[in-house]
């Protein structure tokens, strides 16, 4: 089990709400000089893209670059003396803090199954990443929460960052999605770049562009830790116990139990391979928090699709109250939607019993 504790919780809000001041209000360096005492990070001059402006607020994170300079520059012989080069360069060697993802023969991917190319930001999330949310959650890097985290951050938010600067197309036809797209951030981050008609094209408005792009990358990055922490990871544990305790409601497995309302579709897709639960899920049984009646919900056949894996049985679908307690044989039912993804019931007792004989249907 996870173990994520509610004082882990807290803790981490308060410190993520003063993490989101700095955010706003730090002032990033930028220089093009190198006679500097603080660590310098290099990344090109130019137009600027999602990837590097997220990739220096990221490693500005960590205990090795904190809050270093940024210096914009696409010169080789500066870039050479530099700390740390992100996306500029054509070399990725970590052992040097070098960060580029241009150059030929690059098919670096972050490993844990994902084979999306890296681009400068996924590059410094998969050797900086763990450090940076273990920092953010007060936990040893080593602790499963942020092992949780690290993979999560990455999928609902990073991968989309490396897909859209590698030019990967998020859908094929009759695929599924490569990739998870929740934000849109590449796009918004390059409409910050200047536009033609700007009076000025002075590296100094360059920069100052640059830098309010890191703030927009770098505020959305924290508020993703933010909510994966706080709210996706407490529904994980929530959603893993009852998969657990799965027989124990029924017999056949087949049926989950919630024993607290939570976002359980964000988790049972990936929590069925993880502990190879066979047969798969076909009904959760949730108390509805507005009117307390008990609602029976049919399983989807995947995270992206609304067909169900079993429906509610036909007959029962599109029928209410007493009409439908008559079809069913089962008192205090509320109703069936007509598609068959959800019923609903009066009484815990009611809804398993709905679930149980749709198995049966």
């Amino acid at each position: 089990m996870l173990g994520f504790s509610k004082n882990l919780s807290q803790n981490f809000y308060k410190h993520l709400v003063c993490n989101k001041r700095c955010v706003s209000s730090s002032v990033f360096s930028f220089s093009t000089t190198t006679n500097l005492a603080k660590r310098a990070v290099g990344t090109h001059n130019g137009k600027f893209h999602c990837d590097e402006a997220l990739a220096c607020f990221l490693i500005r994170l960590t205990d090795k670059f904190s809050n270093a300079h940024i210096i914009r520059s696409r010169d080789p012989q500066v870039l050479e003396t530099l700390d740390a080069v992100l996306d500029v360069g054509g070399v990725y060697d970590p052992s040097r803090d070098r960060y580029d993802h241009h150059q030929k023969g690059f098919h670096e991917v972050f490993g844990h199954g994902f084979t999306t190319k890296l681009s400068s930001a996924g590059l410094v999330y998969k050797h900086y990443g763990a450090e940076i949310i273990a920092k953010e959650l007060q936990l040893n890097e080593g602790h499963q929460d942020v092992h949780e985290l690290y993979l999560a951050v990455y999928k609902n938010f990073v991968e989309a960052i490396d897909a859209a600067d590698n030019g990967i197309t998020q859908y094929d036809i009759d695929q599924p999605p490569k990739y998870i797209n929740n934000t849109s951030l590449s796009q918004r981050v390059g409409r910050l770049n200047l536009d033609w008609v700007d009076p000025s094209q002075s590296s100094k408005r360059q920069d100052e562009a640059f830098q309010h792009a890191m703030k927009v990358a770098g505020t959305e990055f924290m508020e993703n830790i933010n909510f994966h922490a706080k709210s996706w990871l407490p529904a994980r544990s929530i959603v893993m116990e009852c998969l657990a305790s799965r027989e124990d409601i029924d017999h056949s497995g087949e049926i989950m139990v919630l024993t607290r309302s939570c976002p359980w579709k964000l988790h049972i897709f990936e929590l069925e391979e993880k502990m190879k639960i066979n047969p798969s899920i076909k009904y959760v049984i949730y108390q509805d928090d507005r009117s307390e009646n008990w609602r029976i919900q049919a399983v989807a056949v995947s995270p992206d699709k609304f067909e169900s894996r079993k429906p509610l049985p036909l007959p029962w679908r599109g029928l209410v109250d007493d009409e439908l307690s008559k079809a069913t044989g089962i008192p205090g039912c509320v109703f069936v939607h007509m598609s068959g993804f959800i019923g609903g019931n009066r009484s815990y007792e009611g809804a398993l019993a709905m679930a149980r004989a749709s198995l049966k249907a």
